[in-house]
């Protein structure tokens, strides 16, 4: 491990993102991502010094409506897992 010249230190761009196999495939997770959750997290909402009581019901709606992409997501989630395997047996067992 080379450590250079200590009391001189010469500093870099910064750290690089790694390079990908498969560039199609983070470009298309990266664009799920923007179109779910387009807004930066409102941090000013969250502080862990405050009690339960303290944290307003606007201050709920504004978190809620912040993940609203996640939560639309995990509905359709729910839904395809009980009905595709529902539609599955109503077609396997009653013929239709």
């Amino acid at each position: 491990m080379e450590l250079g010249n200590i009391s001189k230190p010469t500093y870099g761009p910064g750290l690089e993102a790694p390079g990908s196999s498969t560039p199609g495939l983070v470009t298309m997770a990266h664009g799920f991502l923007r179109l779910v959750q387009p807004n930066p997290l409102p941090t000013e909402l969250i502080n862990f010094g405050q009690s339960q009581s303290e944290f307003s019901r606007e201050n709920t709606h504004k978190l809620l409506l912040y993940e609203l992409g996640f939560l639309i997501c995990v509905a359709i989630g729910v839904l395809f897992i009980i009905l595709v395997p529902l539609v599955g047996c109503c077609f396997c067992c009653c013929r239709c």
